[in-house]
């Protein structure tokens, strides 16, 4: 391994607005609005702000597998949040989630609208609010929440890690990419030992602890995350590309991919989701056909 001595942390750290490689025009180091944005409402009792990164994922697959169990009242408006034009810190979204970050869930059901924030709280607040995909039963329960919670835990590494320094930092830093490479594969290897003895990450069933870990470990294991798949050669994994297979091909998950999403594939995009109908009507390639 090389190494170089070159930087010296200075004594008291100061904000340099051009060191933040590809995402410097949105990192900075303090909180709160930028400018004043109302969010727009739509006729569903569930209004989402997101983005289909893996956090945003997580929430429009958890909604999207509700409906397919026939809850009406997971009826929801989809709005984009454009992260990389600072959406996110319009005073509207700020006022929803204070962190900034996608997704955002305002829950406008009850008399009073409840603000939700997390991508893991809401996937909570939704399971218990249609008693779905979270066991009841003691031990299970307690088995998907850890499941969830490692996920939450785990995945900054691989994101703002691993894929932080591998793909967007303005310069390769071979021991902050080996040092985060170590670690992701650790990772998928707690989580082929766990799938080499169960069908889900709880056991049989299926829940928000796969919701919650897919979008990131599924999209890894595909070798979508990164274009890192033959780098930290994830088809090695087997027990992991079977669950990840397996969830892939539900309906409710083609479905989830697709909302917000803004690259790929057109007819993969469903920029804004209004209702049921807009996966047939507008997805990208028939709000731009192109010539």
């Amino acid at each position: 391994m090389t190494t170089s001595n070159d930087y010296v942390p200075p004594r008291i750290w100061t904000w340099n607005k051009e060191n933040g490689g590809r995402f410097a025009n949105i990192n900075r180091p303090i909180a709160g609005a930028t400018h004043e944005k109302d969010l727009p409402v739509g006729k569903h009792p569930l209004q989402l702000y997101s983005l289909a990164t893996p956090n945003g994922v997580k929430v429009t697959v958890m909604l999207e597998e509700l409906l397919e169990l026939g809850h009406a009242g997971a009826e929801y408006d989809a709005w984009l949040i454009r992260i990389n034009e600072g959406d996110q810190f319009g005073s509207g979204f700020v006022a929803v989630n204070p962190n900034s970050k996608i997704p955002a869930l305002m829950d406008r059901s009850g008399p009073e609208p409840i603000r939700v924030f997390e991508s893991g709280a809401i996937l909570m607040h939704l399971a218990e609010k249609f008693g779905e995909f979270l066991p009841t039963e003691t031990a299970a329960r307690a088995e998907c929440l850890s499941w969830l919670f490692w996920q939450m835990g785990s995945a900054p590494f691989l994101g703002g890690g691993f894929g932080h320094f591998y793909a967007y930092a303005p310069f390769k830093i071979e021991y902050a990419i080996d040092r985060y490479a170590m670690e992701v594969k650790r990772q998928l290897d707690v989580l082929d030992r766990r799938l080499a003895e169960s069908r889900y990450l709880t056991g049989d069933s299926y829940t928000i602890a796969d919701i919650a870990t897919w979008p990131w470990y599924g999209s890894l294991a595909m070798g979508l995350a990164y274009d890192a798949g033959e780098f930290l050669q994830v088809q090695d994994y087997k027990h992991v590309q079977r669950w990840t297979e397996t969830i892939a091909a539900r309906p409710a998950v083609i479905r989830g991919r697709m909302v917000n999403r803004v690259m790929g594939e057109p007819s993969s995009q469903l920029r804004e989701r209004h209702d049921a109908d807009d996966f047939l009507t507008r997805t990208q390639d028939k709000l731009e056909p192109t010539a």
